[in-house]
């Protein structure tokens, strides 16, 4: 599969482009999706997934576009963080990005390098390469917003599988936060919020007790994600 083509130079607006930061949780840790380039001024080095926005497409459209041909996929979690405009974020030009920030279920979906990307991997998000232009600001940013916004709302679902144990919703709170959490009162706190539904199913071929299987309660989490909560840990 290879990605769209972008906007040529007379069909996009001039000045705006659109950044992605793309999260997804792999073996409890937090991870960004990373592409590297191989064109233009940023050929051979590594970035968000970016790119510019068509002189007649709605802005959100042209960032779900960009993650849409890496994965191949339509149904992800996408919030637009701000704008970046900092007269020498780019060199060659005066140019203003909206960054996004999107979080998916890695195991769903098979990336792909395409139009003017060589290559796109993950990279742990306490571990990145040097970015191009003000890349690992944007996701500085998109790290402070997550860590606010769990707290208040229950976006950490879209990084975990429909069926899920305890231990890995905790994991993606502690990828997310930086820090380790109490386990005894984390379940307490979460389940006290009549958000989990109890899907009766327990792990199976594992070493360790196996744990309970719990999926999301759409109706409660729809009114989380519209009025927030408090999760004080």
């Amino acid at each position: 599969m290879s990605t769209p083509c972008h906007p040529n130079r007379t069909q996009r607006l001039p000045h705006l482009s659109v950044d992605n930061i793309v999260f997804g949780i792999i073996d409890g840790k937090l991870n960004v999706l990373i592409a590297e380039y191989n064109e233009g001024d940023a050929k051979g080095k590594k970035g968000l997934l970016g790119g510019w926005i068509g002189i007649e497409e709605d802005i959100d459209d042209a960032a779900k576009r960009l993650v849409s041909a890496i994965t191949g996929e339509q149904d992800f979690h996408m919030e637009q963080l701000r704008a970046f405009g900092a007269p020498d974020r780019f060199h060659l030009d005066r140019v203003i990005t909206i960054a996004y920030y999107t979080l998916v279920r890695p195991e769903n979906y098979s990336f792909h390098a395409g139009f003017t990307a060589d290559d796109v991997r993950w990279y742990p998000a306490d571990g990145l390469p040097t970015l191009i232009y003000d890349h690992n600001q944007l996701v500085d940013a998109a790290l402070e917003q997550l860590k606010r916004k769990i707290r208040f709302e229950p976006i950490g679902f879209n990084l975990l599988p429909e069926k899920f144990t305890l231990r890995q919703l905790l994991e993606v709170y502690e990828a997310i936060l930086g820090i380790k959490l109490d386990k005894p009162n984390f379940r307490r706190k979460i389940l006290k919020m009549n958000l989990l539904v109890d899907c009766k199913e327990k792990q199976k071929g594992v070493t360790h007790r196996a744990a309970n299987y719990y999926r999301f309660d759409p109706v409660v989490y729809e009114k989380l994600c519209e009025h927030g909560f408090n999760f004080e840990f």
